[in-house]
């Protein structure tokens, strides 16, 4: 089944496009492959970046991978700011190709999702967010337990990078590894 990509707002996608126009913000994000791309740079694959929060999330911004010619050579994120969506950075690493690898993955399924990204700062994990309602807001943070994650590359040592989980398995293990231990001297 294809995946539902939803389009990214509009001034989110205006400001990755005016940064790539840019040649200081291209040679100023310290990315090798981005400033050494031969050919037109496109911003393509808008996912949702959310953050999870204990068992919450919120939306933090988006992705998009920047391709130029047929691979992607680095990714632009933007963030929500009070004067709406800005551009936020460039950056490249081995998330680029595993979030390729784990689309690829999700397009071959037999139900229908809609990507996003999660981001799990407590334990430096990122995984693709496959949400089971297609028609939702991006903007919409609800994990349903029936919904799937897939852990991007490099993953926290026990958790298989690639392997689709339910949410409703995996998070419990996400939440109790990212639950802070008593700091020493304090009543437990």
């Amino acid at each position: 089944m294809p995946l539902h990509v939803l389009p990214a707002p509009a001034p989110a996608l205006r400001s990755v496009l005016t940064a790539l126009a840019s040649p200081t913000a291209v040679r100023e994000a310290r990315t090798p492959s981005l400033l050494l791309a031969q050919g037109p740079v496109t911003p393509e694959l808008p996912l949702p970046v959310h953050v999870l929060d204990g068992t919450a999330t919120r939306l933090a911004g988006w992705r998009f991978l920047i391709r130029c010619g047929e691979r992607s050579v680095a990714a632009a994120e933007t963030m929500l700011t009070p004067d709406g969506w800005a551009f936020s950075h460039f950056f490249e690493g081995p998330y680029i190709a595993s979030t390729e690898r784990a689309l690829r993955q999700a397009e071959v399924m037999q139900q229908p999702y809609q990507p996003r990204l999660l981001s799990i700062p407590g334990l430096y994990m990122l995984a693709l967010w496959l949400h089971g309602d297609c028609a939702a807001d991006a903007a919409t943070g609800h994990l349903a337990a029936t919904d799937l994650l897939v852990p991007l590359a490099p993953a926290p040592p026990g958790i298989a990078a690639h392997r689709p989980h339910r949410a409703a398995e995996l998070l419990p293990v996400l939440t109790h590894r990212v639950t802070p231990a008593p700091l020493l001297g304090s009543p437990a």
